[in-house]
């Protein structure tokens, strides 16, 4: 983690120390990740600490998630909103990505609060293009 403490809400931190204390995972803090090493996979990781020095770490996958909450605050009061997530129809009457504004179509993290992955990210992005030229050929 980059800094010495955590900004994330109380209970997600709280999980995490759990998971520190039962030594399913280990909490590096003051680092920053410079490097991901390997040749067809993940080998390796290169952190940095604050003071500049490095630290090789073996591991076998990297996620990068920087964030938690979904930077939707300009749809507040346009959309409709459940935790902050622009909500998405279900996709069982086509338009998965439309929003309850005709017309608009949400993707990525704005919309996923369970996965928050890019490669779900750019599946979303695909089907809001997708979705948008079926509204479009409508007009």
């Amino acid at each position: 983690h980059r800094r010495d403490q955590f900004r994330a809400e109380k209970i997600l931190q709280d999980r995490l120390h759990n998971k520190v204390e039962e030594g399913k995972i280990s909490l590096i803090l003051n680092t920053v990740l410079k490097e991901i090493i390997g040749d067809q996979v993940v080998d390796q990781v290169m952190l940095e600490d604050i003071n500049g020095a490095t630290l090789s770490l073996k591991v076998d996958g990297v996620f990068i998630a920087i964030g938690h909450k979904p930077n939707t605050d300009i749809f507040e009061g346009q959309l409709n909103m459940n935790n902050g997530y622009i909500v998405t129809k279900t996709g069982f009457d086509n338009g998965a990505t439309s929003t309850s504004v005709p017309g608009i179509f949400a993707a990525g993290d704005v919309a996923d609060y369970s996965y928050r992955q890019a490669i779900t990210s750019a599946g979303f992005g695909c089907m809001a293009a997708l979705d948008a030229e079926v509204y479009l050929d409508s007009l």
